[in-house]
């Protein structure tokens, strides 16, 4: 299974660098040089990568010229998940019923929603929990420990 981890905004200057808005926590690993990126067209090897305006300049082998990176403009870019100890992906959590530490059924998660304090569950009722309150996790089951009031409608 391949995860999307970015997309090819545009060509940076004359030479086929390309800028590339990231939707991983892990740039490092990512877009390490060496590292292989795969696309509908097949994959793509960083050479080189550095942080620019919240978003990354990245040299692909192969690609050496602004026509050959304008031709990768709003290419998708995926890749195998990194094996971490204690990851939630977003699929696993989409779908499993939400209880709270003492058992009680709060809902089922619709979708997870990037939030710059912490992400949060979106619940069938449109009810937000931030990930911070999550405290296990299983397939199918998402554990929360809120503070009073949280799932109040």
């Amino acid at each position: 299974m391949l995860l999307e981890v970015g997309r090819i905004a545009r060509p940076h200057g004359l030479k086929g660098d390309v800028i590339v808005e990231l939707i991983t926590n892990r740039p490092e690993a990512r877009l390490a040089p060496g590292s292989r990126l795969v696309t509908d067209d097949g994959a793509l090897e960083v050479v080189s990568s550095s942080p620019h305006q919240n978003r990354w300049i990245v040299t692909f082998a192969g690609v050496n010229s602004r026509e050959a990176a304008e031709d990768l403009r709003g290419t998708v870019l995926r890749a195998e998940p990194l094996d971490e100890e204690g990851t939630l992906w977003v699929h696993e959590l989409v779908g499993s019923r939400v209880v709270t530490t003492d058992g009680q059924s709060v809902g089922t998660v619709e979708a997870v929603q990037p939030s710059p304090a912490s992400d949060l569950l979106v619940l069938e009722d449109e009810r937000l929990v931030p990930m911070t309150f999550v405290v296990a996790t299983s397939p199918g089951q998402v554990v929360i420990d809120p503070p009073e009031g949280l799932l109040d409608l």
